[in-house]
């Protein structure tokens, strides 16, 4: 299936994610997407299940790492080619999903929504943090990734597997450098 899967990992998300996915529905209905509500405390579930929405309630919070994982295996259980990892609270942008999906066809593994490729990066401490990521990454792989801590993501249908069936794999920066020197090929948009 070329259609690409935005999975949205959603803990206490009630006050965003009415927006990002009305956002999604009305303004990009050729992008698919599934909401997985983490175990949320708030009325996340309530709103999806009223709203009608694409989801998968979790019964309890399994983190980042596990929530991501069962997105990923949606996507995989249904035959999605590619899948984005997008946040519920609104920071990410869907009109970006084309560029990086584009790259993607050009033969890469991951493509990353990075903030950097074209601006450079203001300096503050969690930019530090960022180039510190980014500085032990190209030491262990040689791989130059500007922007490592970024959550926008779009990954192959092999990384999909990677994700839904392996255990241990979170969407985390060590990740992404595992998956390099395991002969994952990463691109930047």
């Amino acid at each position: 299936m070329d259609k690409v899967l935005l999975v949205i990992p959603a803990y206490n998300e009630g006050k965003n994610i009415e927006r990002v996915v009305d956002h999604i529905k009305n303004d990009f209905p050729e992008l698919d997407y599934v909401v997985v509500n983490d175990g949320s405390k708030d009325d996340t579930a309530d709103i999806c299940r009223r709203r009608g929405y694409n989801f998968i309630d979790l019964p309890v919070n399994l983190g980042l790492a596990g929530c991501f994982q069962t997105g990923m295996k949606y996507a995989w259980q249904k035959g999605y080619n590619y899948a984005v990892q997008f946040d519920g609270d609104g920071q990410h942008r869907p009109e970006y999903i084309q560029a990086m999906k584009e790259k993607m066809d050009e033969g890469y593994d991951i493509v990353i929504g990075s903030r950097f490729v074209t601006e450079k990066k203001s300096w503050s401490m969690r930019m530090f943090g960022s180039r510190l990521i980014g500085t032990a990454i190209w030491l262990t792989t040689g791989a130059k990734i500007k922007d490592p801590t970024s959550g926008m993501r779009l990954f192959s249908r092999k990384m999909i597997g990677e994700f839904a069936w392996n255990l241990n794999y979170g969407p985390e920066p060590d990740t992404v450098s595992f998956l390099i020197r395991q002969g994952a090929k990463i691109a930047e948009v």
